[in-house]
């Protein structure tokens, strides 16, 4: 048994600190774990007392009879690491330390944190700052959580993990209310030791567990999170998360568009998603989701059947699964003839979805009929059952009747519970079928089906190692923020097409290279000072040769005027035309290393239509992960022949971001920040031209 293993399942739990008061926080613990029927030895520590609810109190750690799997440490802040260091020295499993006061209150905090950490040893800690953990499936509450006084809890399928002690209590509390059943929750706080990826790690291999729910603050390992993410995934195991946060801006100070496009909260979502995981966008939708998700019903498709008998709650449902881009189609002919012969008279709509039946005198037969009809029919993917105020009189049999039908098919039945009755959702959920009390929450709910079969296909494919380039000339090109014309100089190295280009530094010059490139060119200062040149009147475009010297003379003036810099630079560059504009660049954070792609251009933070992707560590994208991140593009169809355009080169753009994320995965942390804005995708078979960039280089840094 390893240490978390024994942790969660321990035979002996030592409560040091206990209080005879079982009102007192420290009384609680072992208040509840004979509550609760915990079949293990309980040894309350305190040397002011000789017993405590029956048990013999012991004067210290050292006077243990045997030694415990955990120990419970409910002394304060300044004396923890006294009865942690003594755990230890007795070869505890693990301590769970309820005390605050460390590293969220400052300096001397993380001073004690420190000490916690070095009298723990090698023995496993959980918290400080945490409530605990709660076993349901076997009967061990290892907590003080007030949400404990309830008399008995349904035990299920669903791990929970929350780095708030008081939102374990919250969902505790309020899975109990609804009847869902949870197996293991887990408050793990600050994280000295035991975190998030722990006991994802843990729950993957839980045979108790099937769905796990996550309340997250931060991943504070990015790495481990999303191994035993994808461990979890591999063992058919979904995960919703929570994240919370998102209000907060990600955009830092940076010197290009990327920076602000790609916040913290977007690299949240690249994440969750490259890893499998469910993000929940509500804290409601962190019981709803997995309530959905534990039936173990898999959604194939987006044609859900609502089976009403009262119109307006059908309604509700209906236009809440249309908003979320779910069908709702009319029963096919076969279907509506089967339902027709199990009614008579003519009060049923049963050739129009939602499908309103007559469910006179509640006739659970008549209600078993139609949903079998309705899961046995090819059209839908899904049945959405209305349980309306006639539901109310009988909810026994209205349970048992949808209840009856579940071994029939596998494709998910819901409810939605349409009064304000949530004894009657909680008895569905009793009985195996998921029941919500709003329109929006079944929506919820099937869309973590929808998602979930769709993550774990995409999890299995992997991003393999690729090979990348051996650059001698990195050093060349100098450190700090690069002047485009360096910047471009460095994607060049790396694979990337830039347009063609000629540094002038004055009139004369400028009217030479626009005669040379023979048309119409751009111009545009060059300073590595100035990055957003169009702010600042430093770019011209479509300029004839017999104007370039003045422009180059009124630029000059603005660019002055503006920034208070005298450029003594410029670009002369070819025209480029008739392509699709993208951005594509890099951000990187805690949670590591993306690649961003979006429509680009001037506009690229006004239209904000970007997606992440997280590389992993030494690596580019593969060309199908780069195909992907075009695709998800809101405006992809700009390149695939929109309304008579020229169909994109989009295989020369999959090669430009592969070989970007290369040059990012090479590089490491010595570039800072890097950026093509924009990037000219040209028609098909014409290739992709990188026409401005930015890059930062660090002085020093590792290379990969």
């Amino acid at each position: 048994m390893n240490a978390i293993q024994r942790l969660v399942t321990p035979r002996s739990v030592a409560v040091i600190g206990a209080s005879a008061d079982p009102a007192k926080t420290a009384g609680r613990p072992v208040s509840y774990l004979r509550k609760h029927g915990f079949r293990g030895a309980i040894y309350p520590v305190n040397p002011k007392v000789d017993s405590i609810d029956g048990l013999r109190c012991y004067p210290d750690i050292a006077s243990l009879p045997e030694v415990p799997d955990v120990g419970i440490v409910l002394l304060g802040a300044e004396r923890a690491h006294l009865a942690v260091r003594e755990l230890a020295a007795r070869g505890a499993g693990a301590a769970i330390v309820l005390a605050s006061g460390y590293t969220e209150t400052g300096a001397e905090g993380a001073r004690r944190q420190a000490e916690l950490i070095e009298a723990a040893g090698s023995m496993r800690l959980l918290g400080p700052n945490t409530i605990g953990l709660v076993n349901l499936t076997d009967n061990i509450p290892l907590s003080a959580s007030g949400a404990l006084e309830m008399d008995r809890f349904p035990a299920g399928s669903i791990g929970v993990v929350s780095q708030s002690g008081g939102i374990l209590g919250a969902l505790l509390s309020r899975a109990a209310a609804r009847g869902i059943g949870l197996s293991k929750l887990i408050s793990t706080s600050n994280e000295v030791d035991l975190d998030l990826a722990d006991f994802i790690d843990y729950l993957a291999d839980d045979e108790a567990t099937c769905v796990i729910a996550l309340y997250v603050e931060s991943v504070r390992n990015p790495e481990t999170f999303r191994r035993a993410a994808l461990k979890a995934m591999r063992a058919g195991k979904p995960i919703v998360a929570f994240k919370i946060g998102r209000s907060e801006s990600g955009a830092r100070a940076a010197v290009s568009h990327t920076g602000a496009l790609a916040g913290a909260d977007r690299m949240y979502d690249a994440l969750f998603e490259q890893v499998g995981v469910i993000r929940a966008q509500n804290f409601s939708d962190l019981l709803d989701m997995p309530a959905a998700l534990a039936a173990g019903r898999k959604l194939r498709g987006k044609r859900i059947a609502i089976l009403t008998s009262t119109g307006g709650a059908g309604t509700l449902v209906s236009d809440s699964l249309g908003m979320a881009g779910f069908e709702t189609p009319a029963p096919d002919e076969d279907t509506a003839a089967k339902l027709r012969a199990l009614q008579k008279g003519d009060h049923a709509a049963l050739d129009r979805n939602p499908i309103d039946v007559t469910l006179a005198g509640l006739q659970p037969d008549l209600l078993r009929g139609a949903i079998r009809i309705l899961l046995d029919s090819p059209g839908y993917d899904a049945v959405s059952v209305i349980v309306g105020s006639s539901g109310l009189a009988m909810p026994d049999l209205m349970a048992n009747a949808i209840r009856d039908c579940l071994p029939d098919s596998d494709k998910p039945v819901i409810a939605f519970v349409s009064p304000h009755a949530p004894e009657v959702a909680s008895l569905l959920n009793r009985r195996g079928v998921p029941a919500f009390t709003a329109p929006e929450a079944c929506t919820v709910a099937l869309d973590a089906m929808w998602r979930a079969g769709r993550t774990a296909t995409q999890a299995e494919e992997g991003t393999p190692v690729l090979p990348l380039p051996d650059l001698g000339m990195v050093g060349a090109v100098g450190t700090g923020s690069l002047d485009e014309a360096a910047a471009k100089a460095l994607f060049a190295g790396f694979g990337i097409p830039v347009a063609k280009e000629v540094i002038v530094a004055n009139g004369e010059q400028a009217l030479a290279a626009a005669r040379a490139f023979g048309g119409n060119v751009v111009l545009k200062v060059l300073s590595a000072e100035i990055t957003h040149k169009s702010d600042v009147g430093g770019v011209a475009v479509n300029v004839s040769p017999e104007e370039v010297a003045g422009r180059l003379a009124t630029m000059a003036a603005a660019v002055r005027s503006a920034t208070g810099i005298a450029p003594e630079r410029y670009l002369v560059q070819e025209m480029v035309k008739g392509g699709v504009e993208v951005i594509l660049g890099m951000h990187r954070d805690e949670l590591g290393t993306a690649i961003l792609l979006g429509m680009g251009g001037v506009a690229a933070e006004l239209f904000s239509d970007t997606t992440l992707r997280l590389l992993p560590p030494g690596q580019g994208l593969t060309r199908q992960a780069a195909f992907e991140m075009i695709q998800r593009l809101k405006t992809a169809p700009l390149l695939q022949g929109y309304r008579g355009r020229p169909v994109a080169d989009i295989d020369a753009l999959v090669d430009a971001i592969v070989a970007f994320s290369r040059m990012v995965a090479t590089l490491g942390d010595k570039l800072v920040e890097a950026e093509i804005n924009p990037v000219f995708v040209l028609p098909q078979g014409q290739g992709v031209v990188a026409v401005d960039g930015v890059a930062v280089l660090a002085d020093g840094g590792r290379q990969q």
